[in-house]
């Protein structure tokens, strides 16, 4: 062993110290290390920095947008509607569906992002349902993981291990190279969980997120049940061409909460101003709060249609219409004014539901009492305008947030185009119609394009830390090399377990990526081990796909710990886990998924 190699070990070894301490962060550590390792004179600065060049790295960003989108445009929250819908009261059925989905989400995204997606998803369910979250979370973060092993750009793994590959000058997988390995491992783990959960025994205490209020709580509360009707403007209408502040509708009784204009793909969801122009096929949500107020008349008067209603008080708009209780605080300049003198549509984009004066809410005449110091008011409007409330605190106090704000999708008619985009981009990436990381970036245009996502949330959507951690790790795999350090390690390997065959050799190849994804991130990990798999199938004159496959595999086989992937991580606390649930669940089916894994891997890519 060389001095040169002494020296990166013993960085190496540092990084990993500082890993599992997690002092700095990963990404600071990824950066010391990226700055050090050239100091020594063992590689070059450019090859330190060679990870920022890399199409995968391009790739991964991308994907982080294209994920995004689909949280913008409430495709993974409708995901959760229909996984309620169809798992009924059965539990195992929905832990079932539960774990399919999100491995279906996370095949196309960050498996990290799939979690956080899923977690009000499931908590949500939990609170219709009454299951305790700790029997549906662990479920969660195993489809997540195993959503790392259905597709090449599941998770940054992968995308590190093809990456090894095209260095090394071989063709890299291909889209769905991942897939028969993923659907397998995910039937076992659907049918390990429907048994295993049942060893899950912690309770969860109340959450603060438990105790927020609903927007079915409100319909009750202020008595909107009955106020609300959905009618559509037809061709013979007077309403058509008109201005909403032409007409004066609050006068007659009623407000009009949004309009449903249809598009070429979609229902778009308008606000009303004053100077909103009303079409024919318009759909109008109206809240009559005038009890005396004839409908009959209104829908004869103006040539409108009776719609039905799914649900109560439009509830099932909530991803783009939302409810907020504010108070009127002691200097604000409300106080005195009626809420019509108020311009709270003009001024704020919400509209007044309900009035509350001391506990008791009032039903009749809102819209002309002068309103008092600490009444509260119910307001309706699109979600953006009630964040924008919560920063302003001149006029009003925010006092509840309902549960369902956080969510809330804020391009929520655009989820057809962001769905199609996304069947392009994976149509383009499967057939090899032109590189992955072009397919990704032309899709990010086009969802830019059709405004299922815009420049800030784009920006904020990347995990900068990520990026900066697998380009920071890097230059091991290049100082291993240069070092003698991989041939080393594959050496080693090879004199274990060579002599009994390459399913002992893949078997222990997939045992030291999990136990060393034990310590450190699985990206990490698979930067240092891809190179030695793919040493280790040249030394014995085989072919480096199954060797790969395998360090892929265990890379996302992090189930044994809570620390062992950011996936597990993120489901502790609101599953008020034990490290030791972790353990008593997660090793014996790491074990599964090794004996798959050595059983398919060879048989379906032959050495």
């Amino acid at each position: 062993m060389n001095q040169d190699l002494l020296i990166v070990l013993a960085l190496l070894g540092a990084a990993i110290v500082m890993f599992v301490r997690n002092r700095p962060a990963m990404d600071v550590v990824a950066v010391i290390m990226m700055t050090t390792l050239p100091l020594t004179g063992i590689i070059s600065v450019e090859e330190a920095l060679a990870g920022f060049s890399d199409p995968n790295i391009v790739l991964i960003a991308a994907l982080f947008i294209v994920g995004d989108s689909l949280v913008r445009t409430g495709v993974t929250h409708r995901l959760g509607d229909w996984l309620l819908r169809c798992a009924g009261s059965s539990e195992g059925r929905l832990a079932s569906l539960l774990m399919s989905i999100t491995a279906g989400v996370g095949s196309v995204m960050s498996s990290t992002a799939a979690t956080a997606l899923f977690i009000p998803v499931v908590l949500r369910i939990t609170r219709r349902t009454g299951i305790a979250p700790h029997r549906l979370l662990m479920v969660l973060s195993m489809g997540a993981l195993i959503s790392g092993m259905m597709t090449l750009i599941a998770t940054a793994p992968n995308l590190v291990v093809n990456s090894a590959l095209m260095r090394q000058g071989f063709e890299g997988f291909h889209f769905f190279s991942f897939t028969p390995f993923g659907v397998t491992i995910l039937l076992l783990g659907i049918l390990y969980m429907r048994l295993a959960r049942r060893a899950l025994t912690c309770d969860l205490p109340m959450t603060a997120s438990a105790r927020q209020p609903h927007l079915q709580d409100w319909v009750e509360e202020y008595a909107l049940a009955g106020r609300e009707y959905r009618l559509r403007i037809g061709k013979a209408s007077p309403l058509i061409g008109r201005t909403l502040g032409s007409l004066g509708l609050r006068t007659m009784g009623f407000n009009i909460i949004a309009i449903e204009r249809p598009g070429l793909l979609t229902t778009e969801i308008i606000h009303p101003v004053a100077a909103t122009q009303l079409h024919a096929g318009d759909s109008v949500l109206i809240d009559r709060f005038v009890t005396t107020l004839n409908i009959g008349e209104i829908q004869q008067r103006f040539a409108l249609e009776p719609l039905p209603l799914t649900g109560s008080y439009f509830l099932d708009q909530s991803q783009a219409i939302g409810m907020v209780e504010a108070l009127v605080p002691p200097d604000s300049p409300l106080i005195d004014k009626t809420v019509l003198t108020s311009r709270f549509r003009s001024e704020h984009d919400l509209t007044v539901l309900g009035l509350r004066r001391a506990t008791q809410p009032l039903t009749e005449g809102i819209l002309d009492k002068p309103l008092h110091v600490s009444d509260t008011l119910l307001l309706i409007g699109p979600w953006r305008a009630i964040r924008r409330l919560q920063n302003d605190r001149t006029q009003l106090v925010v006092l509840k947030e309902p549960a369902e704000l956080q969510d809330a999708a804020p391009a929520a008619t655009r989820a057809p185009y962001a769905l199609l985009i996304l069947a392009a981009i994976v149509s383009v990436m499967a057939s090899g119609i032109m590189p992955n990381v072009s397919a990704a970036l032309v899709g990010c245009l086009l969802l830019g394009f059709w405004r299922c996502t815009d420049a800030t949330s784009a920006y904020r959507s990347i995990h900068w830390q990520t990026l900066v951690l697998i380009v920071g790790m890097m230059p091991f795999a290049v100082a291993l090399q240069k070092t003698g350090g991989i041939d080393l390690m594959a050496t080693g390997v090879i004199h274990a377990l060579g002599g009994f065959g390459v399913h002992a050799l893949l078997a222990g190849l997939f045992v030291i990526t999990a136990v060393v994804g034990l310590f450190i991130s699985n990206t990490a990990t698979t930067i240092l081990m891809a190179p030695v798999a793919l040493a280790v199938a040249s030394d014995v004159n085989a072919s480096p796909y199954p060797f790969a496959m395998i360090v892929a595999l265990a890379a996302s086989a992090a189930f044994m710990t809570p620390v062992s992937s950011p996936v597990n991580a993120l489901v502790v606390a609101p599953g008020n886990y034990q490290f030791a649930d972790f353990v008593r669940i997660g090793v014996p089916f790491t074990v599964i998924v090794m004996l798959a894994s050595v059983a398919l891997v060879p048989w379906l890519l032959p050495p």
